[in-house]
């Protein structure tokens, strides 16, 4: 790893979404939500010095702090609709040089993904590296990293609100920066599917998925686990089959 260089993941969280609120709380197994969840699965990455919950200072948020202080995670609380300041602040906060972009929408995230995209990040010259902006990876696996020296210099811009909403997308909309990703290959090249959490069908299906790992592997059931199991029972993708997708401009399929 690069000298000097605190890289720092921070989770965007919150319970006000206008899909499925509260679904940062709602149970992922044994009592545990599925916020708890993500990060148990983030500690296993060996390329993240530091995770922090970037939440908001809404009082619906207390309940995500109450998390947070009951794990013993680090956590900041800024704005609830500009997602760009309250990641700039966490991070300027706890003293981060690399930030790792992550969401409270991808309990599945595999900590291997997020070292391999740290990695790349490393090894070359990007400003910014992902598996995301060029979608290779199924939704819900989405990793992001770029310096705090960068986003600093883009919060100073005259931005839009979408922007603002999108803590990266003017890095990678811009052409203002030099790009990296990363592509899934073999059986992880699935860009249609769904295991990111948004409505209540994604929950069901997310949630069935650890059910089914969790008694035999804990947190440490992996990206390539989850999509041969989907394979092998394809009637678990009707679970989510009328979700409404997300879709952010310049954001494409690889």
């Amino acid at each position: 790893m690069a000298i000097n260089k605190k890289v720092v993941a921070s989770i965007e969280a919150r319970m006000t979404s206008s899909r499925l609120p509260g679904k940062v709380l709602m149970e992922a197994i044994d009592g545990k939500p599925m916020l708890q969840f993500m990060v148990e699965r983030v500690k296993r990455a060996k390329l993240v010095d530091e995770i922090v919950v970037a939440t908001t200072i809404n009082k619906a948020d207390d309940c995500v702090v109450n998390l947070c202080e009951k794990m013993g995670i680090k956590y900041f609380r800024g704005s609830e609709n500009d997602v760009l300041q309250r990641v700039l602040e966490a991070h300027t906060f706890f003293n981060s040089n690399l930030i790792v972009e992550l969401t409270g929408d991808c309990p599945l995230i595999d900590p291997n993904i997020i070292d391999k995209v740290i990695q790349v990040y490393l090894n070359n010259s990007f400003d910014y590296v992902s598996n995301s902006h060029l979608r290779s990876y199924p939704d819900g696996l989405d990793v992001q990293i770029f310096s705090k020296n960068i986003l600093k210099e883009i919060s100073e811009k005259k931005l839009t609100e979408e922007d603002r909403e999108h803590v990266s997308l003017y890095i990678y909309r811009s052409g203002e920066y030099n790009l990296g990703y990363v592509k899934a290959e073999g059986e992880l090249f699935w860009p249609e599917l769904r295991i990111t959490l948004d409505d209540k069908g994604d929950y069901e299906i997310i949630k069935n998925i650890i059910t089914y790992f969790y008694p035999k592997k804990g947190f440490d059931f992996s990206a390539l686990d989850i999509v041969r199991y989907l394979r092998n029972n394809e009637y678990l993708l009707d679970l989510n089959k009328d979700a409404r997708v997300k879709t952010i401009q310049y954001q494409k399929l690889a």
